[in-house]
């Protein structure tokens, strides 16, 4: 029997931390019946009580991400299936490395196994992406924002990944924040009407605005304000930021950031840097699950 053991208290807190129980099973459930319908046409030419054993294999270098919702597929699926994982979600894990031994109702293997996979490859592809990023400004006491460009259905998923990385999460949607932006301002008259709005009507919800330019900045300051978005600043302009705003309010650069320049970004003194490219152009990784021998 394969068990999953770490000494790395993040990769526990992780698991300790995953979205509600009830959420997932929801989730899982709308994607299995987007993939089913009315009954898997294939798998029914296989007898009905038989069992069979499969194991998963990661091909390339990855940050593991998605196994709760993998489990989740096999436990709807067939609630008699043994699971077990020999990695955690957030764990660094190199090719040809075995991941999980499943056991269970061929016919369940076979119709949950792209739901399952989809799941386990697009989150650890998500995770992968973040810890690149994670790793690109280590030692710098910055944070790195994923931002609302997630793919539909999956922005919970993709956020929780997003931690497994190593990196942070911004607003999870436009209940939870207040964050003006240009057309924000534009439909307001002003920043300063934006922000008197915003504080006005917040319910103690934090308060956020976009600045595009040094001007704007001083005016957002002037008007009260806590919490910057720089909008496509230059490296200089960054600089100057940090050194106008001297930690009156919390600085965010946005806009352009890539993995080539993210640490120059970062070495302005920015506080947050904001990256869509963290859950929005996803490559997969390449997982493999192949029937074993019992």
């Amino acid at each position: 029997m394969y068990r999953t053991t770490t000494r790395n208290p993040f990769l526990r807190e992780l698991e300790d931390n995953r979205p509600a129980a009830t959420l997932i099973a929801q989730q899982v459930r709308a994607a299995l019946a987007e993939d089913l319908g009315e009954g898997d046409r294939t798998a029914v030419l296989i007898p009905a009580g038989q069992t069979s054993r499969v194991e998963l294999i990661t091909r390339q270098s990855a940050v593991l991400c998605g196994r709760a919702w993998f489990d989740e597929v096999f436990r709807q699926l067939d609630p008699g299936a043994r699971i077990e994982w020999r990695a955690l979600d957030g764990e660094r894990v190199e090719p040809n490395r075995p991941l999980c031994l499943l056991t269970g109702s061929t016919r369940a293997l076979l119709s949950g196994e792209r739901t399952a996979m989809n799941y386990l490859q697009t989150l650890s592809g998500t995770a992968s992406r973040a810890r690149l990023y994670a790793d690109a400004v280590a030692g710098l006491p910055v944070h790195l924002l994923d931002t609302r460009k997630t793919l539909p259905g999956l922005r919970v998923p993709q956020k929780y990944a997003v931690r497994c990385g190593g990196c942070h999460n911004h607003r999870m949607g436009l209940f939870d924040a207040i964050l003006i932006k240009e057309n924000h301002i534009l439909a307001a008259g002003s920043i300063a009407a934006a922000l008197k709005a915003a504080f006005e009507v917040g319910d103690g919800l934090p308060v956020e605005i976009e600045v595009e330019s040094p001007e704007e900045l001083k005016t957002a300051l002037a008007a009260g304000a806590t919490h910057l978005l720089l909008d496509n600043f230059e490296l200089e302009q960054l600089r100057q930021a940090v050194i106008l705003v001297a930690g009156k309010a919390r600085l965010e650069a946005s806009g352009g950031v890539t993995l080539d320049n993210v640490r120059d970004i970062a070495e302005t003194g920015v506080d947050d840097i904001s990256v869509g490219d963290l859950t929005k152009d996803i490559t997969a990784v390449d997982i493999s699950m192949r029937f074993v021998a019992a």
